[in-house]
């Protein structure tokens, strides 16, 4: 069994995209809460209010990272998405935990972002441009086979 943590970018259905084309390999997969708002008011919501927005942030950003670093911990594999539209912050800092744990890494990112995410490649071990280079990846690494 792969364990595949899917990182970055939340605001386009990259990861379902992952999870349908690896069905039938023997892959589990995990993930941040996708669900923007839940992810932003999580700290609030559980440890209680904040009326300065930094503080409101700082705690769901607190909260979020331990089931971050749970799922990169846990993983054997982080894929790392960095889209168009967002600055992926986060997945920078998911990037640099998992290549501190020694973790595989697959960085997904359009080929534009090349030029700025060249020290974060440099930590990958694969970097893809379309998530269905990623199932591919993982079909290679648990069969030995290639694609087609």
């Amino acid at each position: 069994m792969l364990k595949v943590y899917l990182s970055g970018e939340i605001h386009t259905d990259w990861r379902e995209q992952i999870t349908q084309g690896a069905q039938g390999l023997d892959v589990t997969f995990s993930s941040p809460v996708t669900d923007h708002e839940a992810s932003d008011d999580c700290g609030v919501s559980i440890l209680g209010a904040e009326p300065n927005k930094y503080w409101h942030d700082h705690k769901g950003a607190m909260v979020n990272a331990i089931r971050t670093r749970k799922g990169i911990e846990d993983a054997d594999v982080v894929v790392v998405r960095f889209g168009d539209k967002y600055k992926q912050w986060n997945a920078a800092f998911d990037a640099g935990y998992a290549a501190a744990l020694g973790k595989s890494i697959i960085v997904l990112n359009p080929p534009e972002h090349q030029h700025a995410l060249k020290e974060v490649h440099a930590a990958a071990l694969a970097v893809a441009e379309e998530p269905q280079q990623v199932v591919e990846i993982l079909h290679y690494v648990l069969s030995g086979n290639l694609p087609g």
